[in-house]
């Protein structure tokens, strides 16, 4: 007995001590991180603000970031079944506890020393999730998980279970952009919360465990498995009663895709304009009810997209079919629950097994039906919502294939049927350069279950097609301002967020050549009429000898300037920079914005070895058509803030002026006063050389460009080798153009530029120019123009038949060719060999 009584004491000591050394480790843990804790009062002020908005020039949307999805309620218009279909899923004691509860932080302290220090499911309370989203960080340490739980114990004191669950609410991500319970009903079910049904309400619940895993468009059928676990477990705590929750638990999947519609679609600007944001205001930048307008024009900007995706598409079109993005994916969404993982489900499933029961009828109950199909199609139609489309491209599922004929079924749950016309250039995509042998019936293509892409063709027709395996750039600017009017950084923004615009370095290419032939006519003895020899030359070089060649694999030997840019021979640019020395060059090209750093100090530089971006070489080219201005792209116009008429910010670059008089320091445009930008090039070399520039369009690469029409536009081609760089620039007055087409991974495209970039040039300059008047610079003074043999570049004498124009700088003419005689004459006066007049006189 005495033993008994003795271990009963020694329990009951126990026990007090265990507590006091856990009041005393939570005192202490108080004491010890309460200073570094935030204040839980300025909660009671805390704003859901306005979203970052961007604009075109002319106010037309193209994108919203941050919290634009995010729209607020106040607790007393949650209908209570959403509110207890919250807390049966994340803490259904929130009513009882004082913001933390013990069992769930016994969890997770079972959790910490299981993984040895990291913290899983954290047992987090709903006023713990409060504090961590508003005040904490989401980094899952025990540091953070002490300073949240302090900082509940605190809120639950300042503030009501209400406005706790109301900050919950509003704040909680749910996928897709959509932050608080308005947003979600608005994004999955274009619906105010009050118009949701009880599954609607649950599935919403389900979402802040894993906003993606269990997302109703990217995983419908594990969102079905979490939806009806939660019905489960809002009828076992009685919010619900058993008719309540066999309707619901049946309830079809009714989510679709709703978002917040642009106006203008230009993705690749309204990420750099919202980088920009970001830097200059901070995180503030998603909430302060900022709204940039940048440069783009609402008409150049669709214009430039749509001929930069379509030209990538006939590029595609032309190299193969690389076969379908998915196969074999189920009809229904029983196959595919059939199908899906349990990883992540543990918990709903080993609830009860009427959960996998109820979300398996449930699917069956979200049956989809569609005329000339056979079968249930709900999963068909779920993969297609939630396959993004790109461009004009369309996601649709092989139905059918028989013969020549396939039937694939649309997102708008229609049933197409592809011809052969449609169908037949599918050959296998082998290499760049190399086709398979082309298909003899549509199983070859594709086979039922498989996820294709298909685009209309006409305005009644389809074709097969798919998302390209090429990439590219357009960059259109204002010459005169250097002004971004339009921008697309490659394919499809959703796609690949990379903007090849203004991050891919690549090689330039012959559209390089422009500038060295402009310092040779500028700062060299040259002339338009210079004759170089192209022939074959070997250089030393730091990995051996370098044996430059033409892209023909031939010389043509003597070559007048003028020919040698036009037809874009090698040998001709190098032998030029090797007459106007390296450093002169690198210091002339500089003028055009090319950081010194960035070109490569040797002789490849005539070849376009310097890695550029397209925006980089379009500023350049902007120099060429705005009479020699140093300009620089820019793309914000002004910062507005809501509730202040006066801009954050707003842009006065300098400005090219070449009817200032000498010695300006300002311009009006548009009632506007900017300052003029330095002049880098004479206006007499750089006339000539637009005038070089406009054979390559008459006589060269760019010939394909007259079918434009205008005689304003100029440009010049650029291939790399072994092909992996296509380029087109060019330009009038007006606007200047620069496209770039290649592959991500730096493989060769089998193109030429002017079989690559100059189509999609030529489109976008089709529609931008249209209706507008020519726009050709007037010659400036001190321009002349001389008659000239064509193979010595020298001047003819009035007397003398033949020739071509050409036009000088004054004091820079030519020699006279010799006269030459009759070959009679020659012999009878004794002066065989000669060919000239002063032989014999």
């Amino acid at each position: 007995m005495k033993l008994f009584r003795r271990l009963l004491t020694s329990a009951l000591w126990l026990i007090v001590s265990l507590s006091a050394a856990a009041l005393l480790a939570v005192i202490g843990a108080a004491l010890y991180f309460a200073p570094g804790l935030p204040d839980v009062r300025q909660l009671q002020n805390y704003e859901l603000q306005t979203p970052l908005r961007i604009f075109t020039r002319d106010e037309k949307l193209i994108g919203e970031f941050g919290e634009e999805r995010r729209m607020p309620v106040s607790y007393d218009t949650i209908p209570e079944d959403m509110v207890q279909a919250f807390l049966a899923a994340e803490d259904a004691s929130f009513f009882d506890h004082p913001g933390v509860d013990p069992k769930g932080l016994a969890r997770a302290a079972f959790e910490l020393i299981a993984s040895g220090g990291d913290i899983q499911s954290g047992g987090s309370t709903i006023t713990m999730q409060v504090a961590r989203n508003y005040l904490l960080t989401l980094d899952r340490t025990f540091t953070r998980k002490i300073r949240e739980i302090l900082l509940s114990l605190q809120m639950e004191q300042i503030l009501d279970k209400e406005e706790i669950f109301e900050l919950y609410v509003n704040k909680i991500f749910l996928g897709n952009r959509a932050y608080g319970i308005a947003a979600a009903a608005e994004t999955y079910y274009d619906k105010p919360l009050a118009e949701l049904t009880l599954a609607e309400k649950a599935m919403i619940a389900g979402l802040p465990k894993a906003p993606s895993a269990f997302n109703p468009l990217a995983n419908p059928e594990r969102s079905l498995i979490r939806r009806n676990w939660i019905l489960y477990r809002m009828r076992d705590l009685g919010y619900i009663d058993e008719a309540a929750y066999e309707q619901a638990v049946q309830s079809p999947l009714t989510a679709r895709r709703h978002t917040v519609q642009v106006e203008v679609e230009a993705d690749y600007v309204a990420e750099m304009a919202r980088q920009y944001a970001v830097e200059q205001y901070g995180e503030e930048a998603y909430t302060g009810g900022y709204s940039i307008y940048t440069t783009l024009d609402s008409e150049l900007q669709p214009q430039a997209r749509q001929a930069l995706v379509e030209g990538l598409i006939e590029y595609d079109r032309r190299h193969g079919w690389r076969g379908p993005e998915e196969t074999d994916i189920p009809q229904s969404l029983v196959e595919a629950q059939d199908r899906t993982q349990r990883e992540g489900l543990e918990e709903e499933l080993s609830e009860s097994p009427e959960v996998m029961e109820t979300a398996r009828q449930a699917a069956e109950s979200s049956k989809a039906q569609v005329s000339g199909i056979e079968g249930d199609v709900s999963n068909w139609l779920k993969v297609l919502d939630r396959t993004p489309v790109l461009g004009p491209l369309q996601p649709a599922i092989v139905v059918s294939t028989e013969g020549k004929q396939m039937q694939v079924l649309t997102r708008d749950a229609e049933l197409v049927s592809l011809d052969w016309d449609a169908l037949s250039w599918a050959r296998p995509y082998r290499s760049p350069k190399w086709r398979g042998e082309a298909p003899t019936s549509a199983e070859q293509v594709a086979e039922r279950g498989d996820l294709v892409r298909i685009m209309r063709d006409g305005e009644d027709d389809w074709r097969l097609s798919q998302r390209p395996g090429i990439e590219g750039s357009i960059v259109v600017l204002d010459p005169k301002t250097g002004a971004i009017r339009a921008l697309q950084g490659g394919f499809n923004f959703e796609h690949s967020k990379f903007n090849r615009a203004i991050q891919a370095n690549r090689q330039a290419g012959s559209i390089f050549k422009p500038f060295i032939y402009l310092a040779a006519l500028q700062q060299g003895d040259m002339t338009a009429a210079t004759v170089v020899n192209d022939a074959p030359v070997v250089m030393s070089d730091v990995g051996g000898d370098w044996r430059p060649g033409n892209s023909e694999g031939e010389f043509r030997g003597p070559t007048r300037l003028r020919v040698g840019l036009y037809q874009s021979r090698n040998l001709v640019t190098i032998r030029v920079l090797q007459s106007l020395g390296l450093d002169n060059a690198l210091a002339f090209l500089e003028r055009f914005g090319f950081a010194d750093g960035r070109l490569p100090h040797g002789l490849s530089l005539a070849l376009g070895s310097a890695s550029l971006t397209p925006l980089e070489m379009a500023n350049a080219y902007a120099v060429l058509a705005n009479g020699g201005f140093k300009v620089s792209p820019w793309y914000i116009q002004r910062v507005m803030k809501a509730g202040q008429d006066e801009p954050l910010a707003e842009a006065t670059p300098k400005v090219a002026c070449p009817a200032c008089a000498e010695g300006a320091t300002q311009t009006l445009i548009d009632g506007k006063a900017y300052p003029i930008a330095e002049r880098v090039v004479d206006p007499q070399a750089l006339y000539i050389l637009r005038d070089m520039m406009r054979d390559v369009i008459e006589h060269g690469t760019g010939r394909a460009a007259l079918d434009l029409k205008r005689g304003d536009i100029v440009g010049k081609t650029g291939t790399t080798n072994e092909q992996r760089d296509a380029w087109f620039s060019g330009f009038n007055s007006e606007l200047v153009a620069t496209v770039w087409v290649g592959k991500d991974s730096n493989e060769s495209t089998g193109e030429y530029g002017a079989q690559a970039a100059l189509p999609i040039w030529k489109d976008f300059m089709r529609q931008a120019l249209e209706g507008t008047p020519e726009s050709v610079p007037e010659r400036p003074e001190g321009i002349v123009t001389a008659r000239i043999d064509p193979d010595t570049g020298r001047r003819l004498h009035d007397d003398q038949s033949g020739g071509v124009e050409e036009l000088f700088r004054e004091g820079h003419l030519p020699d006279y060719e010799p006269r030459r005689i009759q070959r009679e004459l020659e012999t009878s006066s004794g002066s065989q060999g000669t060919g000239t007049y002063e032989a014999i006189f």
